[in-house]
């Protein structure tokens, strides 16, 4: 039997087929920009082939460059003849590839634009390295002479299949490998070992500080500390001296590099992070390679103005602030909610008071921002200075912008959507479940906690998993309580009191608006921008994930109390 246009229009299934078209549109579009980000970010890390080639410049002279190919794009030739490049071609559209220097010590610049067709003896020798330096980006060259202090141990001739080339070689990954010990060492030294000595000596300050606004300050007490004081300078020295030792152990060696131009420079190896031959690694090597780059990324911390190294204090102050904020918000949120369903008068009043709910879920995050910084940082925490921190003073402890004070604030502007989702779930609780407890000689509030709270749980969590969406990627109100660009130290040391709520924070948002909008190299940032964003998804995904087990536990927990 043939249905009609009709019939078949008015029995809803076009809706369902529009529906479900969006629906896939969506999801199509969503994985779609989620493969780009992957294949822009993620291919980043893997060690691009370094080409060698003598290019005519825009001065008609040939001159050699080294470096690893980005991108090509085609370009009007007119554009590039009005900006003076000389051109030996009739083409309208002329092909331009966007080559990866590095070397900005001697050109200034990372990227160099070049015309494709003006490129001659395109090669890949395999004696050709990259070195990652810790300072001045990625040099590209050839390695001639490896030092320890003046004297040559071991050296590099100019052709490739040299076996000479290769012992040469490994002899200077063993010497890296040497200086990036002593670089760790110099960093635990530094960072742990100094600073305790540092929290310490600060400590003994505002410690010797209180007695004295106190009018406690008594010469016992005062040659106490400055026992203690003198034992941690002593400390202090050794360890300088220490690290004395160290230094001069870490510039022994150095590395006799020739860069396209010819011109030759020394490189100490205590500047250098890695060196590898691209063009002489297999598949193994290079997957390996690409591994520990990806572990870098993961683990480490940024250097070069955030477009080198890792991201490892963005992920943990992200993921910190976000656990703090869900901490925060969770039980507020859940009272409220309570309150307005089980307790409050449902009058004009109440209903006010969920406008004022709905509405608060509408306000720009900006402005939850500038109230945070009024609010909570200059009220609240200059306030909590002058209780308790007055030793400390003029230099604010919590009157300023800092991990607590950005998950207070993002707590805040998450509030409605966990006191809406939680007064839903309280709102499909069957009234027969209260009276039946209540005629069981239950209390109200037994009746509240051990019944109409764990059925309603899954709804406080779907609650959560919103916050949680909502808050790990603003970044506006963060960028005035709390985050910075590059925190000397993590939120959480070995330093009592061990967690340190009063200091700023890197985050992942806010690492990517710094990377791709603030960073003084675009080219070379912009291959970041595309991995941390993937990695923000990613974290934010982890998180939600988490909390929908926990929910789906809490559901099948809690299924016969529906019975």
């Amino acid at each position: 039997m043939r249905i009609s246009w009709k019939q078949w229009s008015q029995s809803g299934a076009p809706w369902v087929w529009i529906n479900a078209g969006a629906v896939a549109i969506s999801l199509i579009m969503v994985l779609g920009l989620l493969g780009v980000i992957a294949v822009r970010g993620l291919g980043h890390f893997w060690p691009a082939a370094v080409m060698q080639a003598d290019y005519l410049n825009e001065a008609g002279q040939l001159e050699s460059l080294i470096g690893e190919p980005v991108s090509t794009e085609l370009v009007p030739a007119a554009r590039l003849r009005d900006a003076g490049v000389p051109l030996n071609t009739d083409k309208n559209e002329v092909s331009r590839t966007l080559l990866k220097i590095g070397n900005r010590d001697l050109f200034g610049g990372d990227f160099r634009w070049v015309i494709s067709d003006h490129l001659q003896q395109v090669r890949y020798p395999s004696l050709l390295m990259t070195l990652e330096r810790r300072e001045w980006g990625n040099f590209y060259g050839v390695p001639r002479q490896l030092l320890e202090g003046d004297k040559p141990v071991a050296s590099f001739t100019g052709t490739d299949s040299n076996p000479q080339n290769e012992q040469s070689w490994q002899l200077l990954q063993q010497h890296i490998e040497r200086s990036l010990a002593i670089h760790h060492e110099i960093v635990q030294i530094e960072k742990v070992e100094i600073g305790a000595i540092n929290a310490q000596i600060e400590r003994l300050r505002l410690q010797q500080r209180s007695l004295q606004l106190q009018g406690e300050a008594s010469p016992a007490a005062l040659a106490e500390i400055d026992v203690e004081r003198d034992q941690a300078q002593r400390a202090y020295q050794q360890l300088q001296d220490k690290l004395t030792r160290l230094y001069q152990q870490a510039n022994r060696d150095s590395l006799v590099v020739e860069a396209a131009n010819g011109k030759q420079l020394n490189i100490a190896l205590d500047k250098i992070v890695r060196a590898y031959r691209p063009n002489a690694m297999h598949l193994g090597q290079k997957i390996s390679f690409y591994a520990s780059k990806l572990w870098e990324f993961l683990s480490a911390e940024p250097r070069e103005a955030n477009t080198e190294g890792g991201i490892y204090p963005a992920i943990f102050g992200t993921v910190m602030m976000v656990i703090l904020m869900t901490l925060f918000v969770t039980p507020c949120g859940v009272i409220a909610a309570v309150y307005m369903r089980e307790y409050a008068r449902q009058g004009l009043l109440t209903r006010i008071l969920r406008i004022a709910v709905n509405n608060l879920a509408g306000v720009p995050s900006i402005v939850y921002g500038v109230f945070g910084l009024g609010f909570f940082v200059y009220f609240l925490g200059g306030s909590i200075d002058q209780l308790f921190f007055r030793a400390a003073l003029p230099s604010p402890t919590f009157g300023t912008p800092g991990l607590l004070w950005a998950s207070l604030t993002l707590a805040l502007l998450t509030l409605p959507v966990v006191i809406v989702a939680t007064e839903e779930g309280l709102s499909r609780i069957p009234r027969s479940v209260r009276e039946g407890s209540l005629a069981l000689g239950a209390t109200k509030w037994e009746t509240l906690w051990r019944v109409v709270l764990p059925m309603a749980s899954p709804a406080m969590m779907t609650g959560v998993i919103l916050a949680v969406a909502r808050a790990a990627g603003e970044v506006a109100p963060l960028m005035l309580v709390g985050v910075v660009k590059l925190a000397p130290s993590l939120p959480v040391d070995g330093n009592f009191p061990y967690v340190h709520l009063d200091q700023k924070f890197m985050h992942l948002g806010f690492h990517i608006y710094d990377v791709g909008f603030q960073s003084p190299n675009v080219e070379a940032a912009r291959p970041l921008v595309y991995a941390t964003a993937l990695l923000l998804v990613i974290v934010i995904a982890l998180l939600n994930f988490a909390a929908v087990s926990i929910r789906n536990h809490l559901r099948e927990k809690y299924r016969a109390l529906e019975i």
